[in-house]
């Protein structure tokens, strides 16, 4: 069986990653079936034949593939028998696309957002690496890039103004029926239903009944992941 080593909390049962996310809802959509690890930030050493120091890490026999999009790609090449991420080279392009702007744009602002209510529920032995990370990564401590969470969520939503726009003419972004551009997008908010309380979008907007559509399906394999309620 496959095996995804990714992001643990506290608990062990929480997964907030929305980079593990993605992969997760890849391998549901290919109907393989896989054993999670779950891994915390300072176990490098547990994922060393994979090259790097961060999950999701993929592990598929002797091989061991890291970084979201590459397992991705790995796995339509792997398993080109199951259902297809992409819809051709055109989808895969519209894709890198996708994966640029939710990693660079979306994430930093929804990390305003949420990364503050996220860090009580880490694990303890992780806590002071994520707060050295955000001090390197963002040049700024914890308490002071989340201190406006409501002006996060404004920006946020101006940000998501074409996600809206192209989500309200297609159930998906690739049509009608999903793939991995949208669960591109889809991790972001998964990360953000698991870790934070706060409202990012109206349930009854075109995202918001996207983000439904995608937490029900493959039998409610997300949704059955508990949100930020169920941890505290």
């Amino acid at each position: 069986m496959l095996k995804l080593y990714e992001v643990r909390g506290e608990d062990v049962e929480f997964r907030p990653s929305p980079y593990c996310w993605r992969i997760r809802m890849a391998l549901a959509h290919k109907a393989l079936a896989f054993e999670p690890i779950p891994w915390c930030a300072v176990e490098k050493e547990r994922i060393a034949r994979s090259g790097g120091g961060t999950v999701p890490v993929l592990v598929d026999g002797d091989k061991w593939i890291r970084e979201s999009w590459d397992i991705a790609l790995y796995l339509e090449t792997a398993y080109p028998e199951l259902p297809a991420l992409f819809e051709g080279d055109g989808d895969r392009t519209k894709s890198v696309f996708i994966d640029a702007w939710t990693t660079n744009v979306v994430h930093p602002v929804m990390a305003q957002a949420v990364l503050l209510d996220q860090f009580p529920l880490l694990a303890a032995k992780d806590q002071s690496y994520y707060q050295e990370r955000t001090k390197r990564k963002f040049g700024t401590t914890l308490e002071d890039m989340c201190r406006d969470p409501d002006g996060a969520v404004d920006r946020l939503r101006n940000l998501l103004a074409p996600l809206q726009l192209a989500l309200d003419r297609s159930d998906f972004l690739g049509g009608d029926r999903p793939g991995y551009g949208d669960y591109i997008v889809f991790g972001a908010f998964q990360w953000a239903r698991v870790v934070s309380t706060r409202r990012l979008v109206d349930d009854d907007s075109p995202l918001g009944r996207w983000f439904a559509r995608l937490l029900n399906a493959f039998d409610g394999f997300a949704a059955s992941q508990p949100d930020r309620s169920h941890w505290t």
